[in-house]
């Protein structure tokens, strides 16, 4: 949604204007615009979050996100094992565990917080998961849709996180990999998760381990060039004994919260915070 209030249409080239409202039907190009969503039919799906009166949603943290997404490139066509998808916690190639660590059940329903380029999503979906994603970055959703053209079973969302999470309906299990749970306040995050997880349900999330002293609301900046100053978001760290008492405080269960070292070769030393919980089945 452009500041003028016409639709913004994803197209593999990245973002163009396109005339039209936010409801009924209209064709442009590859994409269908239909109450309020746009899709590629069949393949991959991304969406305008609304707020409750049918206007689009908007956050200034989008434009940093959008400067982030330029610096990363696409997901390599492979890794390490041969796999075309795969999932990956860490911000290490080839390392750490994967999808099984949600324990989702076949055909499950599962939401990515923050999905970015959707790699993971990507490869839940062609597990013959219900994958969702939401993302405040348009340029990230771009990349994600040219990146995988061809994943039937993933759906993207342009908003706000939570608020997009609040109009759903539960999920077998959310999932937040340097994402939106890293940059939301979790007194907000946890229990607007736990509200939307099925019995049984899985959260995970994964990020940057705490520096030693600096803890709860830190700033994160993100370079803009030289003659910009940096684009700033807030982001939330706390040790893994302070995660795990959080998780619980939020009624999750078998809460493990634990730094992956980085990988023994290479000369990266910073590891990786895991924090995972279940909601109970009662």
């Amino acid at each position: 949604m452009r500041s003028d209030g016409r639709v913004v249409e994803v197209t593999d080239q990245g973002l163009a204007g396109v005339e039209g409202d936010l409801t009924g039907t209209g064709h442009y190009g590859g994409w269908v615009l239909t109450h309020q969503s746009f899709s590629r039919p069949v393949s991959c799906r991304a969406a305008v979050a609304m707020n409750e009166n049918g206007h689009a949603m908007t956050d200034t943290r989008h434009a940093a996100w959008d400067t982030y997404a330029q610096t990363k490139p696409q997901r390599r066509a492979a890794n390490a094992k041969g796999e075309t998808t795969w999932f990956n916690w860490t911000q290490h190639p080839d390392h750490g565990p994967g999808a099984e660590l949600l324990a989702l059940p076949t055909g499950g329903r599962v939401l990515d917080l923050g999905c970015g380029a959707a790699g993971n999503l990507a490869h839940l979906a062609t597990l013959g998961m219900r994958a969702l994603g939401v993302d405040l970055s348009s340029a990230q959703l771009s990349k994600a849709c040219e990146r995988w053209p061809d994943v039937n079973g993933m759906e993207l969302h342009q908003g706000e996180a939570l608020g997009f999470l609040a109009q759903q309906e539960p999920f077998d299990a959310i999932y937040s990999v340097f994402g939106a749970a890293y940059f939301t306040d979790p007194g907000l995050t946890l229990p607007a998760v736990f509200d939307r997880l099925t019995p049984g349900g899985v959260f995970a999330m994964s990020q940057h381990p705490p520096v030693d002293g600096c803890y709860g609301c830190q700033a994160s900046y993100i370079p803009r060039g030289p003659e910009e100053d940096p684009a700033i978001v807030k982001r939330w760290d706390h040790t893994p004994e302070t995660w795990a008492a959080m998780f619980e405080e939020h009624g999750f269960n078998d809460v493990t919260a634990t730094v992956l070292p980085a990988p023994a070769t290479g000369r990266r030393r910073i590891g990786t915070l895991l924090v995972r919980g279940v909601r109970g089945v009662q």
